[in-house]
């Protein structure tokens, strides 16, 4: 499927994403608006730079793609807006306002949902001259590379996600999970190989941190398999990188891509980014 939009479009790498050009998301009319989210649904991932968002329109714009999805951890949204969390590691008081290396490994946010977020969307309002890069792999075409014989050893097998165990093993951010937050996140069982409800598009979906388990391959084998498909995914052949700058949005499809951040000097930078998710449905 191609977009037939009047959007001036520049892939962000050959066959995935679509950074749109000398678009003004405050004054662009309800068509620009729409063809942006066609964009969105085909390209997999959608990069709108210059912008000046207020919170107000970061709402706005993100009802766009569907319902706003709220965020677990309801301490570092922004007061008054519980749909956009604060990624940080400014401190108010002695006190950290939002979430710092939050997305460092590669995953797919809420995977341990019963129904994960359809996409993420970054605004940046702060960032570091080096460093803090965000990573897409398009798992779209990695799932396109396979032999046929591969995509049928792949094909039914199913993911054990916890968000216990992810809370528990993440390498940034570690914390105990109240009795509250384990009962309204169970574990969840997903498929490895996900059918993009849009155009029917396979991907190889995998993610860290969240997944126990290869249902069926319990000990090693399973997770020796997990780290082999995300290697493959995430191959510099499949992957952009996103160098940042303030008043960019980017916004990716959870249901085909991997993400993950990078590191950057907090003894002398400074990082501030909203972050807002669209309600997903049930992987297939």
């Amino acid at each position: 499927m191609s977009t037939t939009s009047s959007l001036k479009l520049r892939e962000l790498k050959e066959g995935f994403g679509a950074e749109i050009l000398d678009v003004d998301l405050s004054k662009a009319d309800e068509e620009t608006r729409r063809q942006i989210v066609q964009t969105f649904q085909e390209r997999g991932a959608i990069l709108i730079r210059g912008q000046d968002m207020k919170p107000d329109d970061l709402r706005a714009f993100i009802k766009l793609f569907g319902e706003p999805e709220g965020h677990t951890q309801k301490q570092y949204t922004l007061p008054d807006y519980p749909e956009i969390f604060i990624l940080s590691n400014r401190k108010v008081n002695g006190k950290p306002i939002g979430a710092h290396n939050d997305g460092v490994g590669w995953h797919t946010d809420y995977s341990y949902k019963c129904e994960p977020v359809m996409s993420t969307m970054l605004y940046a309002v702060e960032v570091p001259p080096e460093g803090s890069d965000t990573l897409l792999a398009d798992q779209c075409a990695a799932y396109e590379s396979l032999s046929d014989e591969r995509k049928a050893e792949l094909d039914g097998l199913q993911l054990h996600h916890s968000y216990t165990h992810f809370m528990a093993t993440r390498e940034y951010g570690r914390m105990e999970i109240s009795e509250k937050l384990k009962q309204e996140n169970p574990d969840v069982i997903h498929p490895l190989i996900r059918t993009h409800p849009a155009n029917g598009r396979k991907a190889i979906w995998v993610s860290t941190g969240t997944v126990k388990e290869v249902i069926g391959m319990p000990g090693p084998a399973g997770l020796e398999l997990l780290d082999e498909l995300v290697d493959f995914v995430t191959q510099d052949k499949f992957v952009f990188r996103h160098k940042w700058q303030e008043g960019d949005i980017l916004m990716w499809d959870n249901r085909c891509t991997l993400h993950t951040g990078t590191l950057y000097d907090d003894t002398k930078y400074y990082r501030l980014m909203h972050r807002l998710w669209v309600k997903g449905d049930k992987p297939f």
